[in-house]
């Protein structure tokens, strides 16, 4: 029951994840949440983000920005790191993420999320059938409801943690 919010992987940052690996895994395109996933939020794209793009691009990947923001917001940002995107995408609607791989060419079974809410990125890329990573947020400093959401999301990592070394523990044997 609480699986649908459990992502695939926990990774510190977007930034440390071996995106070479996930391409060698068929991943085709990368489907990013902006705010506190790649910037703090309310923040411009920085060398850091721009940076990964491009590499992405390197690869051969496929992105697209998916924010619940207004276009003020998120136009410029994907300006920046040359992306599409998708504003006011209603995360966790699953309409947002398909519109996303549309966008991108790709489908359910090439295609990854990343982003740092369990209930509004994680649960949302999990409904629309996608491989998901959840990031710890870049930055403390949030808005009083997604202060409230991070309490909520605490039992949950806790029990997702709890269900990964069972798991590992079964593969042992």
């Amino acid at each position: 029951m609480l699986e649908i919010f459990y992502p695939g992987e926990l990774w510190d940052s977007a930034y440390e994840i071996p995106f070479e690996r996930w391409k060698d895994r068929g991943v085709k395109g990368v489907i990013f949440d902006i705010d506190n996933t790649l910037v703090p939020h309310g923040a411009a794209a920085d060398e850091r983000a721009e940076a990964l793009f491009e590499q992405l691009r390197a690869l051969g990947l496929k992105t697209c920005l998916l924010s619940n923001n207004k276009e003020a917001r998120v136009k410029p940002f994907a300006e920046q790191v040359k992306s599409p995107y998708i504003y006011k995408g209603g995360k966790p609607a699953a309409k947002g993420y398909e519109n996303a791989m549309a966008q991108m060419g790709t489908c359910r079974e090439n295609t990854l999320f990343v982003g740092d809410q369990l209930f509004t990125d994680i649960y949302g890329a999990n409904r629309a059938g996608l491989k998901s990573i959840l990031v710890k947020p870049i930055d403390p400093k949030e808005e009083i409801q997604i202060v409230l959401k991070r309490y909520l999301e605490r039992p949950l990592l806790y029990f997702y943690r709890k269900s990964r070394k069972k798991n590992l523990k079964n593969m042992d044997t």
